[in-house]
């Protein structure tokens, strides 16, 4: 035998061997197996709370609103669901809630209607659905998503909108669905027929926009946000909710994020996509991202309000120049938390 083919031989048997050892020993569960990661964060508006008359019952409403919101969101993650599906459990809930202004809980405009934004989009292909102006669709965050799934384009608006959310078989309502009384009592309150000046909850009338951010188990970003406007608007006013890289934007690279606060101002510094504009360009963390925009642009413009985000690993950011924002958070292998003040 030659003296190459000895040692050939003998190259495989040690290969055999080492791979016969590597075979026989025992593995760690966490590396047979990774830990499966996912993270959700949502918010219920940002602005500005009189505490004073904060009473402990509707503190505690809002709490468990925005829990049972996270744990729909969560349910969705832990059983390997996309990032699209867990923001649209969280946020329906919210739209179904008198508690926030979004859906059934929508501000009046100066006409006395409820008119309804909402936008959704997707970290992983980019693709996007928004909604401006609706008053019969039940809930408007659905009704982007179906823009986004089954449509040509990214945004709809006023009857056109609502006309494609019959059409493809949503749940429609009058607009005395979206009456209730505090909502009422608000707008009389701004329009100056009403002179108490005192509205029927501590809560400004900033308050109340909603919005979901989830990192799935497949990697995938999703963001999306849904609100009623601001109180009193008029002229068809649009803020910055159903504005894609206004205040909701999302990609794989980056981050996602989803705002609330002084609409306007989100517009014309275009927050959420700058946020992940700053991380995937720059190089800055989240968190770094994130002030830069909301804690010194944002404020240096006049501009309140705040955002919530999750980035590529799931690091989360929920900033915000207002006193106060409703959010709440989760992570895998972690106890849902939700926060109202200043930390």
């Amino acid at each position: 035998m030659s003296g190459t083919l000895v040692r050939y031989t003998r190259y495989l048997i040690a290969a055999l061997v080492i791979a016969f050892i590597v075979a026989s020993s025992p593995v760690r569960a966490e590396e047979e197996k990774p830990m499966v990661k996912y993270a959700l964060v949502i918010h219920g508006g940002a602005g500005k709370i009189d505490q004073a008359r904060m009473t402990a019952e509707l503190e505690t409403a809002y709490h468990e609103m925005l829990l049972a919101a996270l744990k729909a969101g969560q349910t969705v993650l832990a059983n390997g669901g996309t990032s699209l599906d867990a923001i649209i459990a969280a946020i329906v809930p919210m739209e179904d809630s008198l508690l926030f202004n979004a859906g059934k809980g929508a501000v009046f405009t100066n006409a006395g209607t409820n008119e309804l934004d909402a936008s959704i989009m997707d970290g992983k292909t980019l693709q996007a659905g928004a909604v401006a102006g609706v008053m019969r669709v039940k809930n408007p965050i659905l009704l982007a998503r179906a823009v986004m799934d089954i449509s040509p384009h990214v945004m709809l608006q006023g009857d056109g909108a609502d006309t494609f959310a019959e059409e493809n078989g949503l749940e429609m309502v009058e607009q005395d669905y979206f009456y209730t009384e505090r909502r009422w009592k608000q707008l009389e309150i701004l329009r100056g027929n009403d002179k108490t000046g005192r509205l029927l909850d501590p809560l400004d009338e900033k308050f109340g926009t909603v919005g979901a951010v989830a990192l799935d188990v497949h990697g995938n970003l999703a963001a999306a946000t849904s609100t009623g406007g601001t109180a009193n608007k008029r002229w068809g006013r649009v803020g910055d909710s159903p504005i894609i890289g206004a205040g909701t934007y999302a990609n794989n690279r980056s981050c996602g994020v989803s705002g609330t606060g002084d609409g306007e101002y989100f517009i014309r510094a275009t927050v959420a996509s700058s946020i992940c504009h700053l991380v995937e360009y720059k190089g800055l963390s989240l968190e770094e991202a994130a002030t830069a925009v909301v804690m010194e642009q944002l404020v240096q413009m006049g501009g309140s309000g705040g955002i919530i985000s999750l980035d590529k690993d799931g690091n989360v950011a929920l900033i915000f120049n207002s006193e106060s924002m409703f959010r709440g958070w989760v992570k895998a292998g972690q106890d849902p938390v939700t926060s109202i003040y200043k930390d």
